[in-house]
């Protein structure tokens, strides 16, 4: 039953599903299944993997509850054959429950109390005949005993029992959150009072939206604002306030008001059901429904920024100077070779207040000669431009020895410096200087890098420490292993964090693979994986196809090509009268028929991807590197000009738009309606982060460090014109204009935009 669900659900045919079904429970990884058991689950990629393995857990989860409230149920002695099968057929853990409220132990009500006054009879009198008149059939049940004195206390007491009944019911429950989804919406306001204090919320200061269409951001920056004590959010249920929904409870007991004596009574009893069990009681699922699939959104925004981060382009393996800038307390200059290693270390004090540029610029022109350096990867914090013509004055006196300059992102480098991990790879080495070891080396691999660093720390999420933190990690954990496993990683020179995102290893694995390494030397095939401590035959099975070894006594064990799979290439080889080694990346290979090798252990998807990694062995799936060119004597957000077209990088993409630094310390946004000529929904679809981009100034407010830009790059400036508020010169600095802000529907949307901008973190 499940297996069909999931397969409808995912449009895919049920023995596909029961196929990855049955590897997952084996201990299969999704990476592994993807790649290497492509036939047995009809070629299900990896997302729809992803997809399935969620989906399994959760009606694994709602089965595992539906047994428990079977059995409460029937302990009860109240399991009807009809209740049975709805509480069978419930497909949701919402309906599962609403169906099990009435069953549920609950602390003392108003209802029972009155229920053991004995007023239940006169609640059902009431109810099934409305003929008769309430105060009249309210005499016979006064019980000064009860606490029953009056009429009004009988009357009140049947009013409770009936309306915790009315309140009760699945299918009406189910239906109001129907009309709720369809018709409500959410009413902002800033609270009285707090309107400075809330300047970064002002968009909702008086604010309505319909619950069913508000965009995740708006959604979640309501939230957050409601839990800081700034906005009042309430449910307007809609342009007939509470009738409607009244009037459904009142047609789900068919009652209806035909001018008989208890008419009125159970109206009343409809709408005191209403207004005070079930309106809070459904506000409540509401705004839950809106938060979860806000959060969702958010996740999914932020797996998919870290996904392009992480397969960004590699630099590759070459020797590199890595700086980490700053003022007054110098720039952390570090040189790692091309696999990383630490070389050598020094702070240099270049700019105010030191000055000390001929001494840099001297150690580091005599670095770049001695280690033959070829990357410099400068950290995009404070005073990085100012490093970055440090290094422009280096390459000028370094003549013909090529050498790249690159700003890089600082995100994250500074938890990893404090870190643990760092602290144990570099124990000797001052914190302030991992930093400029992790700008180096994400500039070399991007993926190797980040891979130690927590993925909420790199910091291109949208409300991220808004989100549910559980569902956040798992999914980005997720997007990790995935990434890592596409690339692939190098057997002898990968760290132990990186070889843990492997599939089917762990922490404790990767390791010991480390410490294989250190005590025996480099691995020099990939059998001897079987020999590092803990690691056993399915681990081996599940990561020997994502480990690389260059160099060693196989080939094959360069490429993604699975151990299992070596007798099927002997076989091509064979075929071709070559050597195993003379096979790889031999055009020959294009002789083979995929009908030739295929059979009941290999099928035609597994031929043809082992065929297609032979001619192309270890091709790494990342694009070629390429760097922004950043506009020279631009160094800060005082120095663009409206109109002005710049090269960019992509640094975060939101639901509203995209970052691109510029380089100027100060991030500008790309409203989503000014990325494209045409009709955007979804920003991924257009840009993605690391992308460089080509933008045009539209706007800019130096006060308020705020960048308007637009990849429309014949957008013509807005005429209308607001002077915003210059920032306050120093003392020696003389006053400068500040550019105009253009205030058109472009420049309003980009406002709007960075003010909503201010909580994605």
């Amino acid at each position: 039953m499940i297996a069909q669900q999931i397969a409808t659900e995912l449009a895919v045919q049920n023995w596909q599903v029961d196929a990855a079904i049955k590897l997952l429970d084996e201990g299969s990884t999704v990476p592994f299944i993807a790649r290497y058991r492509k036939e047995a689950t009809g070629v299900l990629d990896d997302t729809q993997l992803r997809t399935l393995e969620d989906r399994l857990g959760y009606l694994r989860e709602l089965n595992a509850r539906r047994q428990s409230i079977l059995e409460s149920i029937t302990k009860q002695q109240k399991l009807t054959p009809k209740l049975a099968a709805s509480i069978d057929a419930a497909d949701s853990k919402t309906r599962l429950e609403d169906l099990y409220l009435p069953y549920k132990t609950k602390r003392r009500t108003k209802a029972q109390i009155a229920i053991e006054a004995g007023l239940k009879p006169l609640a059902d009198a009431l109810y099934q005949n409305p003929s008769l008149v309430p105060e009249q059939s309210a005499q016979s049940f006064l019980n000064a005993q009860a606490n029953i004195d009056t009429v009004k206390d009988a009357l009140d007491g049947a009013k409770q029992i009936l309306m915790e009944r009315f309140s009760l019911a699945a299918d009406l429950l189910e239906a109001l959150r129907v009309m709720g989804w369809q018709e409500a919406k959410w009413q902002v306001q800033v609270v009285e009072g707090k309107q400075q204090e809330a300047a970064k919320f002002q968009d909702y200061f008086d604010f309505q939206e319909a619950l069913n269409t508000i965009p995740s951001h708006r959604a979640l920056a309501i939230l957050r604002g409601r839990n800081e004590g700034f906005l009042q959010a309430t449910v307007v249920w809609s342009v007939n306030e509470h009738l409607p929904f009244e009037s459904k409870v009142a047609a789900y007991w068919l009652i209806k008001d035909q001018g008989r004596p208890a008419d009125s009574w159970l109206n009343e009893v409809v709408r005191w059901t209403w207004r005070v069990k079930l309106a809070s009681q459904l506000e409540t699922a509401l705004i839950t429904r809106v938060r979860e699939a806000s959060e969702d959104n958010a996740i999914g925004v932020f797996a998919n920024n870290l996904k392009d981060l992480l397969l960004a382009a590699p630099a590759g393996d070459k020797i590199t100077l890595g700086l980490d800038p700053g003022l007054r307390t110098g720039v952390k200059a570090v040189v790692v070779d091309a696999t990383g290693k630490l070389l050598a270390s020094e702070t240099i004090f270049p700019h105010v207040p030191h000055k000390k540029w001929q001494a840099a610029l001297e150690l580091l022109v005599h670095w770049c000669q001695t280690y033959h350096i070829a990357l410099v990867a400068i950290g995009n914090g404070t005073g990085s431009r100012e490093t970055d013509k440090l290094v422009k004055e280096v390459q000028a006196r370094l003549g013909d020895q090529p050498l790249q300059r690159i700003i890089v992102s600082e995100a994250g480098a500074s938890i990893y410096s404090a870190s643990a991990l760092a602290a144990a790879e570099f124990p000797d080495l001052d914190v302030s200087y991992r930093g400029a070891v992790s700008i180096a080396r994400r500039l070399q691999d991007p993926l190797a890098e980040l891979v130690k660093i927590e993925p909420k720390a790199i910091g291109v999420g949208q409300y991220q420490h808004d989100v549910s933190q559980v569902q956040l990690t798992r999914r980005l954990d997720n997007v990790v292993e995935d990434c890592v496993n596409n690339v692939g990683v190098d057997l002898n020179t990968a760290s132990a964090p990186l070889l843990q995102r492997v599939a089917g290893l762990n922490k404790t694995m990767a390791e010991n693979i480390v410490l294989h390494r250190e005590l025996n030397g480099a691995f020099a095939n990939r059998k001897q994986l079987l020999k590092v401590a803990r690691l056993g035959a399915k681990a081996y099975e599940q990561a020997a196809g994502f480990l690389r070894i260059r160099g060693g006594d196989n080939p094959l064990d360069g490429t993604s090509v699975h151990p299992e799979a070596y007798a099927l290439v002997d076989q091509v080889a064979g075929q071709l009268k070559l050597q195993v080694s003379q096979l790889i990346g031999n055009e020959q290979i294009k002789k083979i028929r995929v009908s030739q090798l295929q059979s009941e252990s290999f099928g035609a998807q597994t031929v043809q991807d082992l065929l297609a990694e032979l001619q192309k062995p270890g091709r790494d799936p990342r694009p070629e590197f390429r760097m922004a060119k950043l506009t020279d004597g631009v160094e800060s957000i005082k120095d663009l000009i409206l109109g002005a077209l710049m090269e960019g990088t992509i640094s975060n993409v939101t639901n509203f738009g995209a970052f691109v630094d510029l380089g100027v310390h100060q991030d500008g946004l790309v409203h989503i309606s000014a990325l494209s000529k045409q009709f955007v929904k979804d920003t991924h679809s257009v840009v993605k982060a690391g992308d460089i981009v080509k933008v045009k100034i539209m706007q800019i407010d130096v006060a308020r460090k705020r960048i308007g830009l637009s990849m429309r790059l014949d957008d013509e400036l807005p005429t209308q014109y607001d002077q915003p508020t210059p920032a306050r010169p120093s003392k020696k600095e003389q006053p400068k204009p500040v550019a105009k802000v253009a205030m058109g529907s472009m420049a309003q949307k980009l406002k709007e935009a960075q003010i909503r901008a201010k909580g994605r973190g």
